[in-house]
């Protein structure tokens, strides 16, 4: 990705650790990806009605993420108090579905591999709101 690089090249200056934000906007960026797989992995498996949590979780982070990654990627004239809210957000939405995804871990897959990414996602996030503080 060029995130690191587009990041840099932004005239604003960053309020916080450009590298740790690239890291945490790629980290979002895998894991709305992640999230969004496993939901459709999830409608795809026999036990459907059994995953409609996990289905639903998937979902919310997905967008979640992917919200937060839209705030984080704009630095002109940015209001902490709403990217601080967001990723406080974004931290209860990937501990969430990373709980949920990881019941299912042992018989899915892709529940294991989306419950890995929610993880990364929640510590990066977590760092970053340290950071902002």
């Amino acid at each position: 990705m060029r995130t690191a690089e587009m990041l840099g090249s932004h005239p604003e200056q960053a309020t916080v650790d450009t590298d740790l934000l690239a890291r945490a906007i790629d980290a979002l960026a895998a894991c709305a990806q992640a999230c969004t797989t496993c939901a459709d992995a999830c409608l795809a498996e026999g036990m459907v009605s059994e995953l409609r949590r996990c289905i639903r979780t998937d979902l919310d982070c997905a967008d979640v993420c992917a919200t937060t990654l839209r705030l984080l990627s704009r630095r002109t004239d940015t209001d902490l108090t709403i990217v601080r809210a967001q990723l406080q957000a974004c931290v209860i939405a990937c501990r969430t579905c990373g709980e949920e995804c990881e019941t299912h871990a042992d018989m899915h897959e892709h529940c294991r591999v989306c419950a890995e990414a929610c993880g990364a996602c929640e510590q990066v996030c977590t760092d970053l709101l340290a950071a902002m503080n």
